[in-house]
């Protein structure tokens, strides 16, 4: 038995202080399903205070969890009870009802509780609310359906960052609502082809698109340009901001590596960057991004350039 654990698997002191603090919600039962343990994100998730569900059955439709078809899981196998049954571990899909009554997307996973003699006396759920990868999904799905997605990197493709592009032009001229733009290329591209193949360039592709991806606001749109360039449209920034994401983002893809029949290979990364300017086209302002790459590649690349070239505008 871990240090800090009851005979019964409740958490106690600092465990529970811990539980308390994560983001996931995460209950205890007993075998007949009487709950033990509720943490802080359990009644953020559920809508329902601890002091109103310790001591109860957690199958006595309370939550109502339903599977993705609608059947309810409560009254039969779900899956708190199949693992107090057979002690296997489970994930799953489901919908809690919220105390407010409507239903909340969450990913669970459910783990046995042992004792001392390895007897299973309950079991543990963790879930997390799921709503905001579904949104995502469904997302992806809708720019799939309007084939708006580069099929190597699964970015935007050059047709969905142009759009985005214009929309942000629309607004800058109707309401002064600023954006940026970074241009984004991959350094000595050709020779990492050369050497390695178009098989692991592909690799490289991908892992430079999740990187940058990683690195950007759900509000924002980064898109595969074409070949091995990449454009960010970015929304509520100033230079200062723009020049801090493009930093980030050239460090991230700088410290990113994969492994190849020749060993570890990483790249880097020219990136320049802009911000809309009065009589901007969408045209304008990817054509001085671009430049200001180029002046990333010429300073040696692997950097950054955001400031006007002598004689160019803000």
């Amino acid at each position: 038995m871990a240090h800090g654990e009851r005979p019964d698997g409740l958490p106690h002191g600092l465990y529970k202080e811990l539980l308390d603090g994560l983001d996931e919600a995460v209950y205890f039962v007993d075998r007949h399903r009487r709950v033990l343990y509720w943490n802080k994100a359990a009644e953020l998730l559920t809508g329902i205070p601890a002091e109103d569900i310790l001591g109860t059955r957690c199958c006595d439709q309370r939550m109502k969890h339903v599977n993705e078809e609608g059947e309810g899981l409560c009254q039969g196998d779900c899956p708190l009870a199949l693992t107090i049954r057979d002690g296997i571990a489970r994930t799953e899909d489901v919908y809690v009802r919220h105390r407010e009554g409507h239903r909340v997307p969450v990913a669970t996973r459910v783990l046995p509780i042992r004792d001392l003699s390895d007897t299973i006396v309950g079991a543990i759920q963790i879930s997390r609310d799921n709503s905001a990868q579904l949104a995502l999904d469904e997302r992806t799905a809708r720019l799939e359906r309007a084939a708006l997605l580069d099929p190597l990197t699964g970015l935007p493709n050059r047709r969905c960052v142009e759009s985005a592009l214009r929309a942000r032009m629309e607004e800058y001229d109707r309401y002064g609502w600023e954006f940026g733009v970074l241009f984004v290329d991959i350094d000595r591209f050709k020779i990492v082809n050369d050497e390695h193949g178009h098989s692991v360039g592909d690799l490289v592709l991908r892992m430079v698109s999740r990187t940058l991806a990683a690195n950007t606001r759900t509000f924002d749109i980064l898109g595969r340009w074409g070949g091995e360039e990449f454009l960010a449209v970015l929304a509520n920034v100033d230079r200062e901001e723009l020049g801090a994401i493009a930093e980030r983002s050239r460090m991230l893809v700088r410290e990113s590596s994969l492994q190849t029949a020749l060993g570890r290979l990483s790249v880097t990364v020219s990136i320049g960057g802009t911000m809309v300017m009065p009589g901007d086209s969408a045209e304008s302002v990817v054509r001085r991004a671009d430049r200001r790459m180029y002046l990333s590649k010429a300073s040696g690349r692997n950097c950054v350039t955001v400031l006007p070239a002598p004689g160019e505008s803000a």
